[in-house]
Order: structure tokens, then C-alpha cells, then sequence
């Protein structure tokens, strides 16, 4: 069973970074696709950025240009840099994994495994 928990949420003003980690435990490990999603209350879950076993990473048009994912297989950790936040970027993220090392489309309904969730907070 592969079990995932995030870490590194916060509150911080507009322009700020912050860095979320998310280390996967379990069967399938690390060596799957793993997505970062987000939801702020009163809307959906809506998809950050994913990355494959092997391969670059996806950014949802939100993400492109502030917000960086890597992963360090050998740390079994998915980490998403967010810079240049903004108050928008405020809501719950969690990270998730599918059962394949390729990622399909960034939809929580291709995801299997998920964590419990970090809340971002940024205040204007």
C-alpha cells in the first residue's frame, strides 16, 4: 500500500516562496507518476503540475513559470518550489501517485494514492 505525506505548508505573503515536499512510502515506491494538486474551499480539486518515473515535468498553466517540480528517487521525496506566490495560490495541496511510471492527464481521477494535505496560505 503506498502511503504519501506532505509537508512544508505556510502562510506567506504575496511574492514569497515556499517549498512543499512530498515522500512516498509503500510498494510501488517512488517509481511512479506523481502528481501535486491543490483545492481551495468552495471549489474543486484542480491539478498543479505532475512528473513521470523518468522524464520532465508538467505544469498546469497556474504553475508554468513560478513553480517548479523535481524528485529525488533515491529520497523516495517529490518536491514542488512555488516562488512568486500569490493570494490566489491560497488552498489545501496534496500530492498523489498513479499505478504507472507515465503520467496521464493532470485529473485527480487518474490518481490512486493520496496524501492528507498541506495548507498554503497567502496573505496580499
Amino acid at each position: 500500500q503506498v502511503q504519501l505525506q506532505e509537508s512544508g505548508g505556510g502562510s506567506v505573503q504575496a511574492g514569497g516562496s515556499l517549498r512543499l515536499s512530498c515522500a512516498v512510502s509503500g510498494v510501488t515506491s517512488i517509481r511512479n507518476c506523481v502528481g501535486w494538486f491543490r483545492q481551495a474551499p468552495g471549489k474543486e480539486r484542480e491539478g498543479v503540475a505532475n512528473i513521470p518515473s523518468t522524464g520532465g515535468p508538467f505544469y498546469a498553466d497556474p504553475a508554468k513559470g513560478r513553480f517548479t517540480l523535481s524528485r529525488d528517487n533515491a529520497a523516495n521525496t517529490v518536491y514542488l518550489q512555488m516562488n512568486r506566490l500569490r493570494p490566489e495560490d491560497t488552498a489545501t495541496y496534496y500530492c498523489a501517485t498513479t499505478r504507472t511510471p507515465y503520467c496521464l492527464v493532470l485529473s485527480p481521477d487518474n490518481y490512486d494514492s493520496w496524501g492528507q494535505g498541506t495548507q498554503v496560505t497567502v496573505s496580499a
